[in-house]
């Protein structure tokens, strides 16, 4: 059964169908070979029922409110910002670069959306100091994964979707581990830069960093929206994003006056093409999930790897071998909707924290998005860059060690996720 899965899966893959084809035909064949008694209209209430659930409603409206952002001039205000208080030391527009990614992270949610928004006008900046273009595209592609950890983060809710874990707390505890590979890329940078005497920018006057400071306030309160929102209990996760989505209009619209009105609908037509994407794939996934939980393949395949007792540590290393080798070929959202329900009961069970394991999974969700061969970020910057593949990855490897080593910490040391949880909870 599993080897006809996966079989399926691969063959239809190799034909070049998109992803949402083989995760519901692979399924479909099974349940019609292997269970002929079942009605095969289950797998239509089964496609249905994976997009009823409310928080999914957050989803096209961060994505919304990103592409207003993107299209207007909130990314160069929080570049402007950054840029007058580190541009000046070694590795200064490195540093901008992460810290920026970062920042745009807590207003979208979503590393593509940051690759373009914060990736095009950094670029040219890091070229013209002297970066090497590789070296340059290899930051941007992996800075831009923090934007999955720092709310709101679309990975987080793909994983409550599966799960029904608070979206509220895994926002919450994903600010920790994405400040911390903020701080070790910006250290990264700084004796990169040091070493090979990378000029630095001009001291930035306190009149230009008022400036800098002044022009980004009204960027600042897309996070206090979302994150202060959520944590004061004003709004629940999905009535952010909608906050989210008239603050970015309000923004760009009446006091930036960058995006017209009249561009409205070719931004919304944008976010409806890859919100259909997401909720097929989502549709999708609930398929193959209930299909294979009905055939018992989970509890098959974790009995085989994990054995009949395995240790908490046991299965987060697992964990996280599965969904980082997973993520190197599949999207992350199908990785996560694919791999959960596999690994979360038996985690619960062990006594594994929720929001632990799910920022634990949503930082290798990040780390697939920048890793080849078939990172969504790559290819991302590929477009947006106009350059080849080989040269965008060519610089990659101590960024994907520098992550993985931040998951490996994170799994002997949960406090880093949810310390900032549990003081949020007191």
């Amino acid at each position: 059964m599993v080897t006809t899965l996966m079989i399926i899966m691969v063959v239809l893959l190799l034909l070049g169908f998109p992803m949402m084809v083989p995760m519901i035909m692979a399924p479909l064949v099974v349940i019609i070979m292997y269970f002929p008694n079942m009605d095969p209209s289950m797998m239509t209430q089964q496609l249905i029922a994976g997009i009823q659930t409310f928080v999914l409603l957050a989803v096209p409206m961060f994505i919304f409110a990103a592409d207003i952002m993107c299209a207007g001039q909130t990314a160069n205000r929080l570049l402007d910002f950054v840029e007058t208080f580190v541009g000046h030391i070694h590795g200064g527009l490195a540093i901008t670069t992460a810290a920026a990614c970062t920042l745009f992270g807590s207003i979208s949610g979503s590393t593509q959306a940051t690759v373009v928004a914060i990736g095009k006008p950094m670029r040219e900046k890091l070229l013209e100091t002297g970066y090497s273009d590789e070296d340059v595209m290899a930051l941007i592609i992996n800075a831009s994964d923090i934007a999955l950890l720092i709310p709101p983060s679309i990975g987080m809710i793909m994983y409550a979707v599966v799960t029904g874990a608070s979206v509220g707390e895994l926002f919450i505890a994903g600010i920790g581990p994405g400040l911390l590979i903020l701080l070790v890329f910006s250290l990264y940078n700084y004796f990169i830069a040091k070493k090979k005497k990378y000029p630095k920018r001009p001291k930035a006057t306190w009149g230009e960093r008022g400036k800098a400071t002044k022009r980004a306030l009204l960027p600042f309160g897309f996070p206090a929206i979302i994150i202060g929102g959520i944590y004061t209990g004003v709004f629940s996760p999905t009535e952010a994003a909608a906050a989210s989505v008239l603050y970015a209009a309000i923004l760009e619209i009446v006091i930036f006056k960058t995006v017209k009105i009249s561009d409205l609908p070719r931004i919304a037509l944008s976010t409806g093409l890859v919100t259909a994407a997401v909720f097929i794939l989502v549709a999708g996934g609930q398929a193959f999930s209930w299909t294979i939980s009905y055939a018992k393949i989970p509890q098959m395949i974790t009995a085989s790897v994990l054995g009949t007792d395995p240790s908490a540590m046991k299965i987060l290393i697992n964990v996280t071998l599965f969904y980082f080798v997973g993520c190197m070929f599949v999207d992350p959202i199908v990785v996560i909707i694919i791999l959960t329900p596999i690994f979360y009961p038996i985690a619960i069970n062990a006594g594994i924290d929720p929001i632990h394991l799910g920022v634990l999974i949503t930082l290798q969700a990040a780390i697939g998005s920048a890793t080849p061969p078939f990172g969504c970020d790559i290819f991302t910057a590929c477009a947006v860059f106009d350059k080849p593949y080989l040269k965008v990855i060519r610089n990659t490897p101590p960024y994907i060690f520098m992550l993985v080593s931040v998951a490996i910490a994170m799994m002997f040391f949960p406090e880093i996720a949810l310390s900032v949880r549990d003081i949020a909870l007191k």
